[in-house]
This record gives structure tokens, C-alpha cells and sequence, in this order.
């Protein structure tokens, strides 16, 4: 890709979460929304029509098949994006993938594999990286203003009305509030104080159709710091973060989409990050794989393959003594 070309996107779906990515994509100073695969014409031309997409196509193959598509939205349900990623990189093509990566770890070690293998960009849609007001975060903690972090608390739970066949609850699906709600905190701990904890404590609750409807994380570090992690579908349980340092703390309230973020530093006044963006804020993540296919990168700086794969491995550990296995996975 040149500096100056924009990025032609393919939306692969037609959901609720592709058309926040549509929808913001418009404001996209580096990438355009070219063309929508779904699984018939009449969705695709539909969701083009409404966010003014040039191409429309009624299956995923000739989505792929377009030769101006550089790079690929994967954004249908958990347990296809193993399965979608290894197409669109298949054709050849740069891939986004919405959250989370792939149901386990298994599944995610075969796409890396894949997309080192033939040179090809990759990267988990954690869009919550990529938001100004986390970025403000990294370099507060970069530059050390509350010293040593010694505990990360992050909540993500909402209620959701109770459907059994629906993605949050269906086992077939790969429901359950750890791979949908809680992978946000998870994800924000291993932001701030990595993917690979020493010892991991967690208990859920396994509603009627067998999934964690809510669940608690505690992570402890070689260094003795911890991780208070909550999540869940049933429970509205808020929405916010915390970093405490041996020299203050930071505050992200809302933190999924964040859009302020207060240090609370020893001895100074408190200073407050405000993001007045007019954007839902999944533009800051295309424009982010924009900017490195322009550099020639085949992975983002912000949320490297190996964390993902970290972060993988790490929810495959904290459901295991839950004993949740979705009925699709492979048996070890």
C-alpha cells in the first residue's frame, strides 16, 4: 500500500456489530468501506445501500474473490472466525477480526501460524486499544506518574433479556459472558500488566443452557501484582477501571468506550483526559491496521499476535475448571 492510498475494506456480515464498523468507517481518513459479503444478496445490497458501499456480494467467496479488497472485517459470530480468518487470509487478504480472535487458543495458533507463514497482516479487533483515551492511559503509565502498578480492577456486565438461542446464551454459538463480555477486562489487564499471570483463581455461574452467565478473575503476578476481574451477561455490573500505583491511580470510566480517563497522581492535581470525538470509536482500529499496511507491517504495534495468542490461552485457563466446553470444540 502506498502512504496515500486508502485501504479498500471488505465487510465480511451484515450484523449489528458490522454496522458500527460501517458506520464509523465513514470517518476513516486512511481506509473506505468497498464492498459487504453476507449470506445472501439481498442483506449485503441492503447494509451497502445503507452505508453507501459500493459492491455487494451474497456470499463470502466473492467477497474474497475481489481483487480491490485489501483488507477483510470479519465480524460474524465466535465460532466462524476461525473458520472466515482462514479464507480471507487464504485469498490473500489483510484481516481484522472482531473479538474475541477465535473460541480457543487451539484455533487462534492456526491462523498466526498461517498469516507468519505467508506474510500476511493480522490482528484482533480489540477495539478498546485503540481509543485516545487508553492510548492517554499507556503513556501515563509509560512515564511512570503512579509508580509501581500494584492492582488492576476492571468490570464489564450488562442483563441482558434471557434467550436461550440467542449468541449470548447458546452454547452452539459460543455464549457466555467470558468470550463476550469479559474479555474486555481480561484483555485491559493484560494491557497493563501483561497476559501471563502466575496464578489464576476464578469461580462463574453456569446458567441453564450451560454458559457463564457472570464470573470473577483473580490474576496473580510473579511480582505479586493482581488482577480483580468481574464480567457477565445476567448482571449489570458496570463498566469501569481502575490502575493503582504505588504513587496514585487512574480512573477510566466506561472504560470499553472510553471517553475520559482521570490520573490521580501523589502531590498533583488531578488531570482528566477528555475524548470529544464525534465517532462511535471503532474508526481509531481501521485506521490503525491502515496505517500499517502502509509501513509494510504484518501486525499491530498496539495489540501484537503473541498477546493475542497470551490472552487466548488465558481464557482458555480461566474457563477450564469451570468445565465449559463449547459442543464444536475439538477434544484435547
Amino acid at each position: 500500500m502506498g502512504e496515500t492510498a486508502k485501504i479498500k475494506w471488505g465487510i465480511m456480515a451484515s450484523g449489528w456489530i458490522a454496522e458500527q464498523f460501517a458506520e464509523d468507517l465513514a470517518h476513516a481518513g486512511n481506509g473506505e468501506a468497498y464492498a459487504v459479503g453476507s449470506r445472501s444478496l439481498e442483506k449485503a445490497k441492503a447494509f451497502a445501500d445503507k452505508y453507501r458501499i459500493p459492491q455487494a456480494y451474497g456470499s463470502y467467496e466473492e467477497l474474497l474473490a475481489d481483487a480491490n479488497v485489501d483488507a477483510v472485517y470479519v465480524a460474524t459470530p465466535h465460532p466462524l472466525h476461525k473458520d472466515n480468518v482462514m479464507l480471507a487470509l487464504r485469498a490473500g487478504k489483510a484481516v481484522l477480526c472482531e473479538k474475541p480472535f477465535t473460541v480457543n487458543s487451539a484455533e487462534l495458533e492456526e491462523l498466526v501460524a498461517y498469516a507468519r507463514e505467508r506474510k500476511l497482516f493480522l490482528m484482533e479487533a480489540m477495539w478498546t486499544r485503540f481509543l485516545p483515551a487508553i492510548r492517554r492511559v499507556r503513556e501515563w503509565l509509560a512515564a511512570g506518574r503512579i509508580g509501581e502498578v500494584r492492582l488492576v480492577k476492571a468490570d464489564f456486565g450488562f442483563r441482558a433479556d434471557w434467550n436461550p438461542a440467542g449468541r449470548l446464551f447458546n452454547p452452539e454459538l459460543g455464549g457466555g459472558a467470558l468470550l463476550d463480555a469479559g474479555i474486555y477486562p481480561v484483555s485491559f489487564a493484560a494491557m497493563v500488566l501483561g497476559a501471563n499471570p502466575q496464578h489464576i483463581q476464578s469461580t462463574a455461574h453456569l446458567g441453564e443452557t450451560g454458559v457463564d452467565e457472570h464470573f470473577s478473575v483473580l490474576l496473580t503476578y510473579e511480582g505479586g501484582q493482581i488482577a480483580s476481574l468481574n464480567g457477565g451477561v445476567r448482571l449489570a455490573i458496570g463498566n469501569d477501571a481502575y490502575i493503582h500505583g504505588t504513587q496514585g491511580k487512574i480512573y477510566v470510566p466506561g472504560f470499553l468506550n472510553a471517553k475520559t480517563a482521570t490520573l490521580y497522581a501523589d502531590g498533583e492535581e488531578a488531570e482528566t483526559f477528555v475524548d470529544d470525538r464525534a465517532t462511535k470509536g471503532y474508526v481509531f482500529e481501521a485506521e490503525a491496521v491502515g496505517r500499517a499496511l502502509s509501513a509494510g507491517l504484518t501486525e499491530s504495534a498496539e495489540i501484537p499476535l503473541d498477546e493475542s495468542l497470551a490472552i487466548m490461552r488465558l481464557l482458555d485457563k480461566i474457563r477450564e475448571p469451570w468445565g465449559l466446553r463449547y459442543p464444536f470444540e475439538k477434544q484435547a
